[in-house]
């Protein structure tokens, strides 16, 4: 329970005032319990029974037996009056009205635990969603999307579900049990210490079962993220499994997979059923053992307590039962939503490599230009880049090409630090970027990939994602710019056209240009092109060209190609081999070296 708690001062300082409201409502509607269940013995003993009828007034105090004396009192005087018919109706009518008021209260300390159950819930899917926002691009490529996926959604249920739908019982609970407990002990304390013997033992056997379920639960969730990550394998590479006739492997594949996720189910829910029985069982034991041990007292007279008293007594020890029984189903159900929580708290604790110093940099453009200063970098051990220096003046274009794996595309992706080099520097300015703010260094840049990325939404918001003061006119002009606007205006809702996911209702060269018109509205200062056109045909590979040519005019840019045709231009072409710049000039140049350059560009030719 320790785990459950911390979560609880993680995420309920917030609600501190809805707390306040919640415990007040609880000890009302626990007082008026009791006070109904109370009116009963006095029902009993007065008008059932000659013996108990009481003719003197005592002096008010907040002594328990002063109290009762003057209660009895005016029962009696009640009885006298209008006879034991209609005593017995008024006090059916007290009885109702304290019945009406306890569940009035409940009602209302439900009311506001619910606001403080659906508030953390909304809170920890919100910060969820900020920390993957926050977490390096590294972090992605060492999980997989799928399980990232089963944390944000099923496993922020399954807290929910579990953990939070336990929270009610945790805050009314204890209230309830507390007082109840005052008015055992009020009616007698031999038969409550008895109780406090007989009760914890119980606790004790459903508790040792209930911490079994953690395991087999975080077992159950990392099998949900296996089933998740299969699925979004799938929808993303379906293409492949129906060109390679692969359907009966993925499906075999994933029946695996559902099966051992069905094993592990069946064992948690077959556990975690168990506590209603057990409870009940382990209930109705209690209550045997506290007939016979409160009947005992009676009829030897070792006891003050009465008949009437001890039926009142069980009342009052049955209103216990039920949230006892609520904690055992708690125990489990909070078992079951800690390892969830496990699994989301891995995300929310992992390390943010990528961070902002202190006292960061402001900076809003480019005056001079963009050093790497011997940089080397590995994602793992094998670096990736070695001690690469490359000079870009402002208004420069340079070129980076050679065979894949080379290292161009992390040379890129150092620059707006999606990851950090691990010797040398990248200056801006003269300033290394890890002392700029990393909002004002990722906007001096904008991008053009290979894969197009676009969001399922209409083509406008398409090309103003990222920028605040966009409007209609500077949209559509970008849109021209980038050879888009044709093409947008022959669809029925022109720009509010739905592009589908990633794109999907458009060609590729229609989803690249709408990428570039994206780059030409930031209007960047810097400008990454990573093999902008090497995925599409001829036509469009000239429309999005022309494009690319109107866009990186007076801008720094930073080109990677495969197809050396697209770069003739450039003002400096770097040649990279297993991570290092083995050539660097102009593409003439180049290929008068008769280098690697020069074998490119034949078998290009050829």
């Amino acid at each position: 329970m320790k785990d459950f708690f911390a979560i609880m001062r993680r995420f309920l300082p917030p609600y501190k005032h809805l707390l306040g409201f919640n415990f007040l409502f609880n000890l009302l509607s626990a007082l008026f319990a009791v006070f109904s269940v109370a009116l009963m013995v006095p029902m009993l003993e007065i008008i059932l029974s000659q013996d108990s009828e009481v003719h003197e007034l005592a002096a008010w105090s907040f002594n328990f037996s002063d109290l009762k004396q003057n209660l009895y009192y005016y029962i009696t005087q009640l009885k006298s009056s209008y006879g034991p018919g209609l005593s017995l109706l008024f006090v059916g009518i007290f009885l109702v009205l304290g019945t009406f008021l306890k569940t009035g209260f409940a009602y209302l300390a439900s009311y506001t635990s619910i606001g403080i159950r659906n508030g953390v819930v909304r809170d920890l899917r919100h910060q969820i969603y900020q920390k993957i926002l926050q977490l390096p691009i590294g972090f992605f490529s060492e999980e997989k999307k799928g399980d990232i996926i089963a944390r944000s959604t099923g496993d922020v249920q399954e807290v929910e579900n579990s953990i939070m739908s336990s929270l009610d019982m945790f805050l009314k609970n204890p209230v309830l049990i507390l007082v109840f407990l005052v008015a055992m002990l009020l009616f007698s304390v031999q038969l409550t210490l008895f109780v406090f013997v007989v009760l914890p033992v119980a606790g004790f056997i459903i508790g040792r079962i209930g911490k079994s379920l953690k395991k087999t639960s975080r077992e159950g969730q990392n099998k949900m993220g296996d089933l998740l990550g299969i699925i979004e394998e799938t929808l993303s590479g379906l293409r492949i499994v129906k060109a390679f006739n692969a359907e009966k492997r993925m499906d075999e594949r994933f029946e695996g997979e559902v099966e051992d996720y069905k094993s592990i189910m069946n064992r948690l829910m077959r556990r975690r059923d168990l506590a209603h029985p057990m409870s009940e069982f382990l209930g109705t034991i209690v209550v045997v053992i506290l007939v016979w041990f409160g009947g005992t007292l009676i009829l030897t007279g070792t006891d003050t307590i009465n008949a009437a008293e001890f039926l009142g007594y069980l009342a009052i020890f049955y209103q216990i039962i039920n949230p006892a029984k609520a904690f055992s189903k708690a125990t489990y159900n909070i078992q079951k939503g800690l390892a969830a929580y496990d699994r989301i708290d891995d995300i929310l604790s992992a390390n943010i490599a990528i961070e902002e110093t202190e006292n960061a940099k402001s900076i809003d453009s480019l005056k001079q230009g963009i050093e790497y200063r011997n940089v080397t970098f590995a994602y793992q051990e094998t670096p990736v880049l070695r001690n690469v220096s490359v000079n870009i003046p402002k208004g420069r274009t340079i070129a980076l090409v050679g065979q894949s794996g080379s290292g161009k595309s992390t040379f890129v992706d150092l620059l707006p630090r999606f990851y950090d080099v691990k010797e040398g520097a990248i200056l801006i300015d003269g300033i290394d970027v890890k002392d700029l703010k990393i909002h004002d260094l990722r906007n001096l840049m904008g991008n053009v990939n290979q894969d197009a990325i676009l969001f399922n939404d209409t083509i406008y918001n398409n090309i103003a994602f990222g920028v605040d003061d966009a409007t209609p006119e500077k949209v559509e002009e970008a849109a021209r710019v980038a050879n888009a606007h044709e093409f947008i205006s022959s669809f029925t809702h022109g720009y509010n056209t739905l592009v589908g996911d990633r794109g999907g209702r458009l060609s590729g060269g229609q989803r690249q240009r709408i990428s570039i018109a994206r780059a030409v509205l930031k209007n960047p200062p810097v400008l990454i092109l990573d093999e902008a056109t090497s995925a599409l045909d001829t036509e469009s590979e000239k429309l999005v060209q022309e494009a690319l040519e109107k866009l990186m005019a007076n801008r720094t840019s930073i080109v990677i190609a495969h197809r050396l045709s697209t770069v003739r231009n450039a003002d400096r072409i770097h040649v990279f081999q297993d991570g290092e710049i083995v050539e660097t000039g102009t593409h003439d140049e180049l290929v008068e070296k008769g280098g690697v350059y020069q074998k490119l560009n034949e078998l290009q030719m050829r």
